[in-house]
């Protein structure tokens, strides 16, 4: 099968020695920012903050947020935001994880901290957000080669369970447990008792149990605990000599008894314990609990690295040939049997139209990049039916984990292979942020317009391929031999127009 592509290699802007990356995490307990210099190849450090949000805690089971955090959060973020103001848009990345993930209406949340930041926010799935994860604690940390690693990485809401090898994720999986959640679900009233603790224990290590079958087949040679939570149990143990830093299965049930002579969460004394950690010691260590007796673990080292550094090295990837969204598209045409040589087509027109009409319509390299792999997949549904293939295609892009891609960015694919053919519903763009309307609308028309030129599947090019544009007109001119040469094409052509208007968007194409 033919599954080559025109272009494949990075599009995004290389980096530069002495170019400045920012990397945001808007995690459920705390958020981070790090800045880095890019020199030789790699990435040097030059500054970090950290700011105790807990997002997690002003979650309510019914999706909403408490106007205090969320004050907390935005007033967090505008301090963020000026530290970032000088660095190029294109090099900052803001991830949003769990918390954001179950709010109710995220985007009224979302769009004031994006004012706030001065910046987009993505979310992510909870696998992406541990293919993250293990991306940062591999650079900080490099594996030996053939080396299986296992990361667990217990955040405020969710905690993330991997293995990799070399630098890249294998396994991945993300639970609902978290260090703040679990405190909040389990001792929510204060109080702490080893019954309870039990109880407790119980429930989160049945849910551990859903995936550690095939964790335990594969198996691993190390185990890493990255971010706040395991740092903090890390710094335990040494704190109580029963360890130089790490956490051990003979460590754990000498930390949880000490916890334990406090009755109450207010009172727990731990060596080497911070205040701002004190409120959600308790979750944080169940769940790491829960992990090591699911998982059978006895010894667990401490990564300096988590989810902001593997942003910072992804950012890498994307600005160099190992953007994994590129090979994340290429498994996708290579599972779903697409046809290479017409999906080629499609984007080698879809791009000339962009870049004809790229700067009188705003549009940006990230958007050249989503028009791009959209003609790639465009005809993903296929598979399942010829009826329909668009909503299909659409369906699976917006409901599967892939790769590299934040929630925000497979919405933006799924709706431009959704409107790609056909008619064009109202709806088709509701799930994007504001920001991202208007770009999506736009390359959705140009990819709209390569794929009716290549309806009838012809191996050559289309010859002088004109276009200009203004506000919401598009106009494209096309040779008059070749156009009235295909009377099929032209009568598409003549109807384009008007399924255009749904979105805003007059068409004008002529012979030339």
């Amino acid at each position: 099968m033919n599954v080559a592509v025109a272009g494949s290699q990075s599009l995004s802007a290389p980096l530069r020695d002495g170019d400045l990356l920012a990397a945001i995490d808007l995690g459920s307990n705390s958020f981070h920012m790090v800045v880095a210099r890019y020199m030789l190849g790699q990435l040097r450090i030059v500054d970090r903050l950290r700011e105790m949000v807990r997002l997690a805690e002003g979650l309510d089971d019914k999706g909403g947020l408490d106007p205090v955090v969320r004050q907390r959060a935005l007033e967090c973020l505008a301090r963020f935001g000026q530290r970032i103001r000088d660095i190029p848009p294109h090099r900052v990345r803001a991830i949003a994880t769990n918390t954001v993930r179950r709010l109710a209406a995220p985007q009224a949340f979302l769009e004031p901290a994006e004012a706030a930041l001065g910046h987009g926010i993505e979310v992510v799935s909870g696998r992406e957000e541990a293919r993250l994860v293990y991306l940062g604690v591999a650079h900080a940390q490099p594996p030996k080669p053939d080396q299986l690693r296992l990361v667990i990485d217990i955040g405020g809401g969710s905690t993330e369970c991997i293995i990799g090898s070399g630098f890249e994720a294998i396994e991945r999986e993300s639970l609902q447990v978290g260090c703040v959640a679990s405190t909040r679900r389990f001792f929510g009233n204060g109080r702490l008792s080893a019954k309870k603790w039990k109880a407790a224990l119980t429930e989160v290590t049945a849910e551990f149990q859903q995936f550690t079958g095939p964790f335990r087949a594969l198996g691993w040679d190390e185990a890493l605990g990255a971010s706040g939570t395991a740092k903090a149990i890390g710094a335990i143990c040494a704190g109580m000599s029963l360890t130089k830093g790490a956490v051990t299965a003979e460590a754990l049930p000498q930390v949880r008894e000490r916890l334990l002579q406090a009755t109450r969460i207010r009172d727990i004394d731990l060596p080497g314990l911070s205040e701002e950690r004190k409120p959600v010691i308790a979750g944080g260590l169940l769940v790491l609990e829960a992990a090591f007796a699911a998982l059978g673990l006895q010894r667990m080292a401490v990564s300096k690295a988590a989810l902001r550094e593997g942003v910072l090295y992804d950012m890498v990837g994307r600005a160099s040939e190992d953007d994994p969204r590129a090979s994340s598209v290429a498994a996708l045409m290579q599972r779903y049997a697409i046809d290479g040589d017409q999906a080629a087509r499609v984007e080698r027109t879809a791009l000339r139209l962009f870049d004809q009409v790229a700067d009188a319509w705003k549009l940006s390299l990230d958007d050249r990049l989503m028009l791009t792999w959209a003609a790639r997949i465009h005809e993903l549904g296929l598979t399942i039916a010829h009826s329909q293939y668009h909503v299909h295609g659409a369906y699976i892009l917006e409901n599967s984990d892939i790769a590299g891609f934040s929630r925000q960015e497979q919405q933006f694919l799924a709706a431009l292979v959704r409107t790609h053919r056909r008619r064009i519903p109202k709806s088709a763009f509701n799930a994007l942020p504001d920001r991202l309307v208007d770009p999506a609308v736009r390359t959705a028309t140009l990819l709209r317009i390569a794929v009716l030129l290549h309806r009838a599947h012809e191996a050559q090019d289309i010859p002088e391929l004109k276009a200009t544009a203004s506000d919401g007109r598009l106009a494209i001119k096309l040779p008059r031999p070749w156009l009235e040469s295909r009377p099929l094409l032209r009568a598409d052509l003549e109807g384009e127009p008007q399924d255009l208007q749904a979105v805003g968007i007059e068409l004008d194409i002529r012979p030339r």
